[in-house]
């Protein structure tokens, strides 16, 4: 897996000032694509071990809220393969803050209909998420004054409670 970027202080991508990895490889190639860049899979650099460390250390100090997770795509196989032990370790290490995925996939067709079932990890993976910003980027739908998405057909998912309950459930800002 490779990554295009990461912001150490992130304040436009979840609540809270936060760590953000973009990752590289999408196949939405959604219009109006604010990231077109890392559409390529080979873009950037490789995600590493040291890149991983390094990434856990931004999230150390107590102003920073959490860790959001961008690209690209990171429910690509290969990404989410790449971001497992990451959000794994994230939630050990910090289980106080939040990670914050965004995905132009749908919650319940894609991620839990067909990846839950067929990819190994996905499971494991959903359960370190928080919150899941979920639905492709839609240029007709577009409207800055949403918070944390970019069109208004992308849904703010509460991933745990969403689990817990069976049914999709919004996130709610406390």
């Amino acid at each position: 897996m490779n990554y295009a970027e990461i912001k150490n202080c992130d304040i436009a991508n979840g609540p809270g000032v936060r760590v953000s990895l973009f990752v590289s490889g999408c196949t939405h190639h959604c219009e109006g694509c604010f990231n077109e860049m890392t559409w390529d899979f080979g873009y950037g650099a490789p995600f590493d071990d040291d890149v991983q460390e390094k990434l856990l250390t931004e999230l150390a100090p107590d102003y920073i809220a959490g860790l959001t997770l961008l690209g690209g795509e990171p429910l690509e196989y290969g990404n989410m393969q790449g971001l497992l032990p990451l959000v794994r370790e994230a939630k050990k290490r910090y289980p106080h803050k939040t990670i914050w995925c965004y995905t132009g996939y749908l919650f319940e067709r894609d991620v839990l209909e067909r990846f839950c079932a067929q990819w190994e990890g996905m499971r494991e993976f959903l359960n370190c998420i928080d919150v899941l910003v979920d639905g492709e980027f839609v240029l007709e739908k577009k409207d800055i004054s949403l918070q944390f998405r970019g069109s208004s057909n992308q849904r703010i998912i509460d991933v745990k409670k969403s689990l817990k309950s069976g049914e999709t459930v919004l996130w709610r800002e406390t």
